[in-house]
């Protein structure tokens, strides 16, 4: 079915109201959480970048690592400033070609604190002078009694302090029979002096090389499992733990950011996942982001639904994606852009989602901002399992899944979505935000934990089924709250009011009304939400915590129940640093992530994306994460 031809009407009126008022306000071309309306706590940092003079240096690039990665790039003063920040722990950093880094300092950015003070670099030595090179314990001529001449740049190693200080030999002065090996490194004849010194040469010249890349990322160990109850940790048919390797890099530029992360797991569930992107600077008028993602996942383990189901061995899922923003001027700005994504599991294999919003600030002060979206999004079964989440931890393939009938296969789901909405800031960093949304959803997905199909063996809690729910029309608006409670803790509430209409039923309705019959809904449904939402910093001990925790009336009850009912679904992760294992350019941090929301929340998903999941496993994921 196709419903764009019912939203142009509502489209045009958001470009007349849109065209007919003066705009502003960036919004990110990144599809957000349509619960949480209003920003986390955020703060603006500043400072200056000088030389071992004092004098301002121009060009270098600042970097500040920690809940989100920033980078910006000194004027002419040597002043740099990071707008917008997040609230919490920092690790900030400067880099500029031909001086030493600066050793990085942890700063705790909150609302209250918004100057770094002065970063100062050290510029290096002339790489270009020449350097006198003796044999091993013999002094220049020229040099005073006693007294060692060590020309700059030298190695000062241990190995290398030996060798200066053997004893006196038949080696004589090197000034002669000298053999060149280019610019930056030439020694004498004798093996042993000459092997020793080109090692040493070969690390100052690779150890000069990463230390002038501004280079930023983290790296993490960590290990994941799920489970039903808490006492299934315990038990010996649990599913077992597996360990997953994740690494992240980001590049700053003059022009914007280059990031790439990718992550792989072992066990009978083998799978890797691999990202780059590049965001350019939020400094010009099209702030544009374009990136390109791939997952695969091979199943080798001895569950039969999902060896069934990856019949051909693996699943293969790529994705491309290109977003601006484009800030026509002070109080105007418009988001346009589209993801294609193409699954090999499924007939119609590629699928395409565009989407276009338009931002206005109507007052000077630019605390009031109103925006208008219009999205048509494609959303393949499983598709959580291979693609970048908008936030949040993103982990390789971790179960396997099927369709609940085989003859039928996978069916994705279409939802077109319209929303206008605004939000005003008061004294006091106090948010307040308003939206009305109205959706068109072809085949809403329905996801299966724990349950027996008719024919088939019970379901491990490794696999799940899924298939389509039929179409609906639903109508809704929200309301959202969010302010700094203290300087460390921000909090939001979000209420959500939504009223449907079931336009088909499910084409497996006969099964789903045998093993679940709450996920079937028919006629006008109603169902309210209420989202909170916690991020909190502990200064005395560096802790992190971020929680969501969502109550909904129109949950899908367990296996054999057959009404919606109110439940609750939630999201935890808590960061502790690990001061003891702090190191000068290298921030350690345990990661704790509880979980049992199975869908993330965006913005222009459908309403019923999270409600029609029956058993969600609730995941764990610990380990240790290094910032660097």
């Amino acid at each position: 079915m196709n419903h764009l031809s019912t939203l142009c009407p509502a489209v045009a009126l958001v470009c007349v109201v849109g065209i007919s008022a003066p705009a502003s306000a960036q919004f990110s071309a990144r599809p957000q959480p349509v619960t949480r309306i209003a920003a986390l706590a955020q703060a603006d940092l500043h400072g200056q970048v000088v030389d071992d003079r004092g004098q301002p240096v121009a060009g270098a690039v600042i970097s500040a690592l920690g809940s989100t990665s920033a980078f910006a790039v000194s004027g002419r003063d040597g002043r740099f400033s990071f707008r917008n920040l997040p609230s919490g722990p920092y690790l900030v950093r400067a880099h500029l070609q031909g001086y030493l880094p600066a050793r990085g300092r942890i700063i705790q950015v909150s609302p209250t604190v918004h100057d770094v003070s002065m970063i100062a670099l050290t510029r290096r030595a002339d790489e270009n002078q020449p350097t006198q090179v003796l044999a091993a314990g013999v002094a220049p001529a020229d040099a005073p009694s006693g007294i060692e001449s060590q020309p700059e740049g030298d190695d000062h190693g241990e190995v290398a302090w030996r060798l200066r200080h053997l004893k006196r030999s038949v080696l004589k002065d090197a000034s002669t029979g000298l053999i060149d090996l280019g610019d930056s490194v030439s020694f004498q004849e004798d093996p042993l002096t000459a092997f020793t010194r080109a090692a040493a040469a070969s690390a100052r010249i690779a150890s000069a090389l990463f230390t002038e890349l501004p280079v930023n990322g983290q790296f993490n160990l960590l290990t994941r499992t799920s489970l039903d109850r808490p006492q299934d940790l315990f038990a010996g048919d649990s599913w077992m733990p597996t360990g997953i390797a994740y690494l992240s890099l980001q590049a700053p530029t003059s022009g914007g950011e280059w990031s790439m992360r990718g992550a792989m797991t072992q066990g009978d569930l083998s799978s890797w996942i691999l990202a780059g992107s590049y965001l350019r600077s939020t400094a010009a008028a099209h702030q544009y982001e374009a990136g390109l993602s791939y997952g695969m996942q091979r199943y080798l383990g001895g569950n039969a639904n999902a060896l069934a189901a990856v019949s051909d061995g693996s699943r293969n899922v790529g994705a491309v994606y290109a977003y601006d923003n484009w800030a026509i001027d002070s109080r105007f700005s418009v988001s346009y852009g589209a993801k294609y994504a193409r699954y090999d599991y499924l007939g119609d294999q590629g699928q395409f989602s565009p989407r276009a919003s338009v931002t206005i600030s109507p007052t000077d002060s630019h605390k009031l901002k109103v925006r208008a979206l219009v999205s048509r999004r494609a959303l393949a079964p499983g598709a959580e399992e291979f693609l970048p989440p908008a936030t949040g931890l993103w982990l390789p393939p971790e179960r396997t899944f099927s369709p609940v009938s085989a003859r039928r296969g996978f069916t994705p789901e279409r939802v077109d979505h319209v929303e206008v909405g605004a939000q005003r800031e008061w004294a006091g960093d106090f948010v307040v935000g308003i939206k009305a949304f109205r959706q068109v959803v072809d085949d809403q997905l329905i996801t299966v934990f724990g349950v027996a199909m008719p024919g088939t063996s019970p379901a491990s809690i490794g696999h799940y089924y899924v298939t389509s729910g039929g179409d609906f029309e639903a109508r809704g608006w929200g309301v959202g709250v969010s302010r700094s409670v203290t300087g460390a803790l921000r909090a939001s509430v979000d209420y959500t009011q939504v009223e449907s209409t079931w336009l088909r039923r499910s084409p497996d309705e006969a099964v789903l009304a045998a093993v679940a019959g709450s996920l079937l809904r028919e006629g006008n449904d109603r169902f309210h939400d209420l989202t909170t939402s916690i991020e909190s910093v502990v200064p005395a001990t560096d802790t992190r915590i971020f929680m969501i925790y969502k109550i909904n009336s129109g949950l899908a009850g367990d296996a054999g129940s057959r009404m919606p009912h109110a439940g609750a679904r939630f999201d935890l992760q808590v960061n502790q640093s690990l001061p003891f294992l702090q190191f000068a350019s290298a921030q350690w941090e345990m990661l704790v992530a509880v979980r049992n929301m199975f869908r993330e929340e965006i913005g222009d998903g459908s309403v019923y994306d999270e409600l029609l999941v029956v058993r969600p496993p609730k995941r764990v994921v610990g380990g240790v994460t290094v910032r660097f």
